[in-house]
C-alpha cells in the first residue's frame, strides 16, 4: 500500500468517516506494510475513549450482553466500538467470527461499530491487534470501545492489560462455590455482572462471588459490586450501565495504571516484534527447518540452538542498542 493511501486513511479516520475506519483495521490487524507508521500518526489522537473488557467462560452470554449494553449506551449519547474477538482454528488459522450475529439489534445503528477479530492464536482471550484496533476506534472518535473476549478460563487475563474497566461474566451453574475462590480471572473484575439471572441459582452465584469478595477485599473500601442481568430481555442492564459509568470515574485512571498499562503494551509489542523478525529470517533462510531437522535426529538440543542462533542479547549489548534508541526517539537531555 503506497505512503499516500495510508495518508488518506489516517486522516479519513481522523475525520470520523466510517469507510476509512474500517479500511484502516483491515489492514493493520493484517499488518500490511506501513501499519506501524499509521499507527503512530494516530497516536496523538487517542486517549479520550474509555476502554471496557468484557470477558467470562463460554456460554455466559457475552455477546448478548454486549449488545444490549451498547443499545443502552447509544440511548444515552454516547458512541460505541465494538471488537467481538473470537478463537482462531489451531489448524486452519480461521474463526467464525459469529459473535456479531448475536448484535443484529445495534449493527444497523449508525452511533455503534462492530468489528469481529480472531485471536490469531494469543493466549489469554485477546491479541495486540485487539489493542490496536481499539486504538483506531479511540482516534475515530468513540466514547466508549466495548471488547468482548474469547470464553477464557481462569487464568487468561491478558483484557485486564488494556481495558480502564473490567466486566467479569458469570452464570447460574458454571460451578459450585469453590470456583468463585479460584484465582485467576475472577481478580480482575471492576463489575462482576451474573447474567441470565432469571434462571434459578443466580441469587447463589451472588453470595459465592460476594463471599469470596468479603475474604479478599478485607480492608479495602472500594469492592467491585455485583450486579444481576437478564441480557436477552434487558433486565439489569440499565442498572448495570449506571454501576458501569461510577466505576468507569475511578477505576484503572490512575496514574499507576497508566504506567503500568503503557509498559505492558511496549513489552507486548516488542516481544511481538522479536518473534516476527525472527521467524521471518529463518524461514527465508531455511534455518528453522534445518534446526527441527538436527533436534530430531539428536545432532543438536533446542537450547544450544537458540543460544547460538539468537543475536546479542547479553546485558551490555542490549544497554548500548537501549541508550542509542532513546536518544534517537526521545533526544539525549531525556535519556
Amino acid at each position: 500500500m503506497k505512503v499516500n493511501d495510508w495518508d488518506k486513511l489516517v486522516s479519513g479516520v481522523k475525520a470520523g468517516d466510517v469507510r476509512s475506519l474500517s479500511r484502516m483495521i483491515t489492514r493493520v490487524e493484517n499488518r500490511a506494510d506501513g501499519w506501524k507508521k499509521a499507527m503512530q500518526q494516530l497516536y496523538s489522537g487517542t486517549g479520550r475513549a474509555k476502554v471496557v473488557g468484557i470477558t467470562g467462560s463460554p456460554g455466559a452470554g457475552k455477546s448478548t450482553l454486549v449488545n444490549a449494553l451498547a443499545s443502552e449506551l447509544s440511548k444515552r449519547g454516547k458512541t460505541v466500538g465494538i471488537i467481538a474477538v473470537d478463537p482462531s482454528s489451531p489448524f486452519s488459522g480461521g474463526a467464525l467470527l459469529g459473535d456479531r450475529l448475536r448484535m443484529a439489534e445495534v449493527a444497523v445503528n449508525p452511533d455503534i461499530f462492530i468489528r469481529s477479530m480472531a485471536t490469531r492464536g494469543a493466549l489469554g482471550g485477546l491479541c495486540q491487534g485487539a489493542r490496536d484496533v481499539a486504538r483506531i476506534l479511540d482516534a475515530f472518535g468513540k466514547d466508549i470501545v466495548l471488547i468482548e473476549t474469547v470464553g477464557v478460563g481462569q487464568d487468561e487475563i491478558e483484557v485486564v492489560k488494556t481495558a480502564d474497566c473490567v466486566l467479569v461474566v458469570c452464570v447460574p451453574g458454571q460451578g459450585d462455590g469453590i470456583q468463585a475462590l479460584k484465582a485467576g480471572i475472577m481478580e480482575i473484575a471492576d463489575i462482576y455482572v451474573v447474567n441470565k439471572a432469571d434462571r434459578p441459582g443466580a441469587d447463589e452465584v451472588v453470595a459465592d462471588i460476594e463471599g469470596m469478595l468479603s475474604i479478599a477485599d478485607q480492608g479495602k473500601l472500594d469492592t467491585a459490586p455485583v450486579v444481576k442481568t437478564s441480557a436477552a430481555t434487558g433486565e439489569g442492564v440499565e442498572s448495570l450501565c449506571n454501576t458501569l459509568f461510577e466505576r468507569l470515574v475511578h477505576a484503572r485512571n490512575k496514574e499507576q495504571w497508566l504506567d503500568k498499562r503503557v509498559r505492558e503494551e511496549i513489552l507486548s509489542l516488542v516481544e511481538t516484534q522479536i518473534m516476527e523478525s525472527l521467524l521471518c529470517a529463518w524461514q527465508e533462510s531455511g534455518a528453522l527447518n534445518k534446526m527441527v531437522e538436527a533436534v530430531l535426529n539428536k545432532k543438536a538440543d533446542p537450547y544450544s540452538l537458540v543460544d547460538a542462533l539468537l543475536p546479542d542479547l547479553s546485558k551490555e549489548a542490549l544497554n548500548r542498542q537501549t541508550a542509542k534508541a532513546t536518544k534517537t526517539i526521545i533526544g539525549p537531555e531525556n535519556s
